[in-house]
């Protein structure tokens, strides 16, 4: 090879590297990155969708659930939902033996769309009767929720429990018709 050959070749194969180091970094790289995105989006989208169409295939037994959370929630009267709650303890307290030693109520105002009522329950007795006091308020069609739940012994042997509940009562607020 001639020297002015391999000049000529040198730079024409310096020109069509830069060449590609420009085309790699001005088109390559973003359209990678573009492409990328756009996979993520579509991604995301057909999850969207499949999500919506799980959403509308279910959409009846989702309403009839709210419906029955809507039925079942606190009065909206702070005064009669205290008292319903109260009632639903002390019925549960008489029908499983266990023993009631105090309760604090208390009236969270969580959001426009719905308030809570917290409740601390202690109650005493066997493991038999705290087991069902527990199973009954679980059981309970009312708009209720165990925060928490605390057992402790009372006595060595381990025959006398003490129970202690954070008990969350709902109650939904009208919304206006749109």
């Amino acid at each position: 090879m001639k020297i002015e050959n391999r000049q000529q070749f040198l730079v024409g194969l310096t020109v069509g590297a830069f060449a590609l180091l420009i085309g790699n970094s001005v088109l390559l790289e973003p359209l990678t990155h573009w492409w990328s995105a756009r996979a993520e989006q579509v991604a995301m989208l057909r999850k969207q969708v499949t999500e919506g169409e799980r959403l509308v295939k279910h959409e009846a037994s989702y309403r009839s659930r709210w419906a029955d959370m809507r039925k079942n929630a606190l009065p909206k009267d702070n005064s009669l939902a205290e008292q319903q709650v109260l009632r639903a303890i002390e019925n549960w307290s008489r029908e499983t033996g266990a023993t009631v030693t105090g309760i604090i109520p208390q009236w969270k105002n969580d959001d426009e769309a719905y308030q809570t009522f917290n409740c601390r329950v202690e109650a005493s007795g066997t493991i038999n009767n705290l087991g069902r006091f527990l199973f009954d308020i679980e059981n309970d069609p009312m708009a209720l929720k165990l925060d928490s739940v605390e057992l402790s012994s009372r006595d060595t042997t381990g025959q006398q429990l003490t129970l202690s509940l954070q008990i969350s009562g709902l109650v939904l607020v009208p919304q206006a018709k749109l």
